[in-house]
């Protein structure tokens, strides 16, 4: 799965339900992932507020910033569509 795809999975989850438990802790870990000074800080239990495929789409997450690509256009574009939803709910 290309980074796009994984980001473009993710806003698909967060559009479903802007507000809710799953949507937040995805959100969540993806303003997570902007601090890499921090350590990239997250609270690994709220992953069980997840069903199996919204877990697969936080690894997924945890991959990107693995590999480096938790910066960039798509990544921004992504994070700005994301807090326009949450905002909006």
């Amino acid at each position: 799965m290309s980074d796009v795809e994984v980001l473009d999975e993710l806003l698909a989850q967060i559009n479903e339900a802007p507000h809710s438990a799953a949507a937040l802790t995805l959100y969540a870990l993806v303003s997570t992932l902007e601090f890499e000074q921090a350590g990239y800080l997250f609270k690994l239990a709220k992953l069980r507020d997840l069903t199996a495929p919204q877990r697969q789409v936080a690894y997924r997450l945890i991959e990107l910033m693995a590999d480096g690509n938790n910066t960039g256009p798509a990544w921004d574009a992504a994070k700005q569509k994301m807090d326009a939803l949450v905002r909006a709910g």
